[in-house]
């Protein structure tokens, strides 16, 4: 049986156009050292399971991506693949992420490859709930 995967079009993956867009609200998280907060009330698009958003800028080391499992749990990993660098998505009903670019790279919620063209883990970083914020520790 086939792994499910992102409808792409071949420009969106030639051109490593990623489906999972920044948060609506910027202010929704905030960089402190190596820990990010994100407050969950503000993050509506975190609220579904397979549900993600990419947090880049505002002094972040390193772009991570931060999203719902199927099983209600929130990962947040390094969003950059050990292929080409491009940024990797959520897949709906599947367990794990899948890369943007052509290679299709496949990567479960560990950050262990699984298939494609990735040489490598892409880093996971932890994840603890704290009252309606989720706090990720990057360093």
């Amino acid at each position: 049986m086939p792994q499910p995967t992102l409808k792409r079009s071949l420009f969106q993956r030639i051109f490593g156009i990623c489906a999972t867009l920044p948060p609506r609200d910027a202010g929704c998280w905030q960089v402190e050292g190596s820990r990010v907060t994100v407050t969950l009330a503000q993050a509506p698009e975190l609220a579904q399971p397979y549900g993600a958003v990419r947090l880049e800028g505002k002094a972040l080391a390193r772009r991570v991506l931060v999203y719902q499992g199927g099983d209600g749990r929130f990962h947040a990993l390094h969003n950059r693949c050990s292929h080409m660098g491009r940024r990797l998505d959520p897949v709906p009903g599947d367990v794990g992420l899948q890369c943007c670019s052509l290679g299709r790279s496949r990567y479960d919620d560990e950050g262990h490859v699984q298939g494609g063209l990735a040489h490598g883990a892409v880093a996971v970083f932890p994840v603890t709930e704290e009252e309606g914020r989720l706090v990720i520790e990057t360093g």
